[in-house]
């Protein structure tokens, strides 16, 4: 196994759009010769679009890209910017009369207070496709639809830390596989190689542990203790899968967020993964989905690590180094 840059995989565009306040953006992966894709959906609130044209027994093969999205549910007008754009490049679905891309995609929340104004649009999720169709380069942290997010929220804003967007990519003899995971949880982030964590609820820069907290409090009867959750990501890879196969895959890579996500897939959490297939090379699966979680694991830590702090939250980069 090679690390490999996620943005050298072939067939697939990468671009981001934040808006200037730095408080939300939106993620978009095209895949212009069409990706055959599966969607596995594991939180208790999601925010979805067109996830059910993934389904294995339904008629498209093939989708034309991905969009993730902060704004919580406006955000998904996101989606719609995407398909103008791939309109234009006259990419989608022959339906006859026209060519409908096919873009599903996934919403986290990132709405604040102060700026609960400013959300993703059609406009910005064009912007981010015409961003990935000139290559621009992808930046992991604060960017996209990484840009607003935040973990660790048990106790609110004042006790939680920044969130991102991250991206991890390696070749394995002729099997590549990456994935980007904008990372807004309610639990801690842990690095399995470092085998502690390394972002999350805090005070004063000491770690409170999330998962003991909410021991500490089980009797308290309030599910939704704080609604600004969900991390969504995508896996992308070359090698040959079946629709079926890839819901599958999708379903396995949420593995790689059980890692480093404590505790994950909540009632609060919409926690979204997409897979998005070239098609192209054989492989044993099960080494693919190990590879795959891999994968997953270590853009969730990633996206931590590169976060930058804006006032408050911190970042993980600000934290006191005795955590």
């Amino acid at each position: 196994m090679k690390e490999m840059d996620i943005s050298t995989m072939d067939s697939f565009l990468i671009g981001q759009a934040e808006d200037a306040s730095g408080q939300t953006g939106c993620t978009v992966i095209l895949s212009p010769e069409g990706a055959v894709a599966g969607v596995d959906v594991r939180g208790g609130a999601p925010g979805t679009k067109e996830t059910d044209v993934l389904r294995s027994e339904n008629l498209v093969e093939q989708i034309h890209g991905v969009f993730l999205s902060g704004g919580s549910a406006y955000g998904l007008d996101v989606g719609s910017g995407v398909m103008r754009f791939l309109e234009e490049k006259n990419i989608g679905f022959d339906v006859n009369v026209a060519k409908v891309p096919i873009v599903p995609g996934a919403i986290l929340f990132d709405l604040k207070d102060e700026k609960g104004m400013i959300r993703p649009n059609a406009e910005m999720g064009y912007q981010a496709a015409e961003n990935a169709w000139r290559k621009t380069a992808f930046k992991s942290g604060s960017f996209g639809a990484g840009a607003g997010a935040t973990i660790g929220k048990v106790l609110g804003p004042s006790c939680s830390m920044k969130g991102g967007i991250g991206h991890w990519a390696c070749r394995a003899g002729e099997v590549e596989v990456g994935a980007v995971i904008a990372v807004n949880c309610f639990g801690d982030i842990f690095d399995p190689e470092e085998g502690t964590i390394i972002a999350g609820l805090h005070d004063k820069g000491v770690f409170l542990h999330t998962e003991s907290y909410l021991l500490k409090h089980i009797s308290d009867v309030q599910t939704n203790r704080f609604s600004g959750n969900t991390t969504i990501g995508a896996i992308m890879t070359n090698a040959k899968l079946s629709k079926s196969q890839a819901n599958k895959l999708a379903g396995i890579c949420h593995d790689g967020l059980a890692r480093t996500i404590r505790p994950s897939h909540l009632f609060v959490d919409g926690d979204t993964l997409f897979t998005l297939s070239e098609n192209k090379v054989s492989c044993d699966l099960n080494a693919l989905a190990s590879l795959a979680a891999t994968a997953v694991e270590k853009a969730v830590v990633n996206a931590v690590k590169s976060a930058a702090s804006t006032g408050k939250p911190m970042a993980f980069k600000d934290f006191p180094k005795k955590r």
